[in-house]
C-alpha cells in the first residue's frame, strides 16, 4: 500500500478539498464547479460526496482562471486547455513510440 508521502507526491492524487483548491488557484468555489460543468476537470468525490482535487487539476484550473482573467470566455478557455492537453499527450506518445525499437 502506498504511504501518505507517496500519495502527496503523485500529481493525480486528489489531496485538496474544494475550499483549499479554490484558495490555491485564487478563484471561487463556484469557478471550480463551473470547470467541472465545462468538463475541464472532474474532481474525485469522497465517500461523503465532497469534491477533491489533484495538483494536476489545480494546474488546469489555474490556467483556466488566467485565461478567463485575460478575457477569454470560460467555455473557450476550457476547450483550448483540453486541446493543449490532448496535444501534449499525443506528442508524449509519439516520443515514446520513437524510443521503442
Amino acid at each position: 500500500m502506498a504511504q501518505p508521502d507517496d500519495m502527496f507526491g503523485d500529481d493525480d492524487y486528489p489531496a485538496y478539498t474544494m475550499g483549499r483548491a479554490a484558495e490555491i488557484v485564487g478563484a471561487s468555489q463556484d469557478f471550480l464547479r463551473r470547470l467541472d460543468e465545462a468538463k475541464l476537470i472532474t474532481p474525485f468525490r469522497s465517500a461523503g460526496g465532497h469534491r477533491r482535487y489533484s495538483r494536476y487539476q489545480l494546474r488546469l484550473a489555474a490556467r483556466a482562471r488566467e485565461m478567463v482573467d485575460q478575457g477569454t470566455a470560460l467555455e473557450a478557455a476550457c476547450r483550448i486547455i483540453i486541446l493543449e492537453d490532448q496535444l501534449e499527450e499525443a506528442l508524449r506518445q509519439n516520443e515514446n513510440r520513437e524510443r521503442s525499437p
